[in-house]
């Protein structure tokens, strides 16, 4: 990524709304609430900084499909995405769902509940997809499925939620790569670290390529999605780090790790 000046605007501190009134944050919602209470402590002690926003669709449905380095990525992301007009929904494993007040609150502000295992493993709701579309939202999905395992904190190997929403629904896939929130939560914790002060930077690329592979959402297709996507993701990486990643992605199942939970 080239150099920018300290004064360059897409590296000044997101704040808490936007600088214009955004397709989806101009109005009052459950998102309000939430993001009053949660994005000024965080940018009390953190500086979160936007490279190449216009690349965020400002209407209609998209996939967003970012890096997962840290448990504090989903609240950098989304910070970064209402700052840009844009709600923050994510793909949120069903249990979530059934939560007392966590639940209705989610279901409230349009998430979407997934299974995690058995039969529907991985699939989205007809209903919430057709809502996606028809109301031209935008869902968050970490197409690595949880935190690299990988030790230097590069992407892992991808799974297919991303690929098959994208290639049954018809909508494009937005990769964006983060970097610098395990300054601020390290890797497999909870705990934050206030010192010294973390700088994350979100950069947002341009819509993945599927267009060749159709919407039958086939294993081949879907692997081949799924890798052109985490190719995306790294590549912003990259960028942002300055170096060059491992020809070859990790894979937990090679080195007797588990894939979800902690590790």
């Amino acid at each position: 990524m080239a150099e920018r000046g300290a004064g360059d605007p897409a590296l000044a501190p997101v704040r808490t709304k936007p600088a214009k009134p955004g397709v989806e944050t101009h109005r009052p919602s459950a998102f309000w609430p939430v993001a009053g209470l949660v994005i000024p402590p965080i940018l009390a002690v953190a500086t979160i900084r936007v490279h190449d926003p216009e690349k965020l669709p400002t209407t209609g449905p998209f996939i967003l499909a970012p890096n997962h380095l840290s448990n504090i990525d989903p609240v950098a992301v989304g910070i970064a995405l209402w700052r840009l007009g844009r709600a923050p929904r994510f793909m949120a494993k069903s249990s979530l769902f059934r939560v007392p007040v966590l639940g209705p609150l989610m279901t409230a502000m349009g998430h979407v509940p997934v299974d995690r295992g058995g039969a529907g493993r991985g699939a989205i709701p007809l209903s919430s997809a057709k809502r996606l579309v028809s109301e031209g939202q935008g869902v968050i999905v970490y197409p690595e499925g949880s935190l690299t395992r990988d030790p230097d904190l590069w992407p892992m190997r991808g799974k297919t939620g991303a690929a098959r929403l994208a290639l049954q629904l018809g909508v494009p896939v937005i990769p964006v790569a983060h970097w610098g929130a395990q300054g601020l939560m390290p890797v497999n914790t909870t705990r934050f670290r206030l010192r010294p002060r973390p700088h994350i930077d979100v950069v947002f690329g341009d819509p993945v390529d599927l267009s060749d592979l159709g919407r039958v959402a086939d294993r081949a297709a879907l692997a081949e999605a799924t890798d052109r996507i985490m190719a995306a993701i790294t590549a912003l990486l990259e960028q942002l780090r300055g170096e060059t990643a491992p020809t070859e992605r990790w894979d937990p199942a090679k080195h007797g790790q588990t894939e979800t939970g902690t590790f």
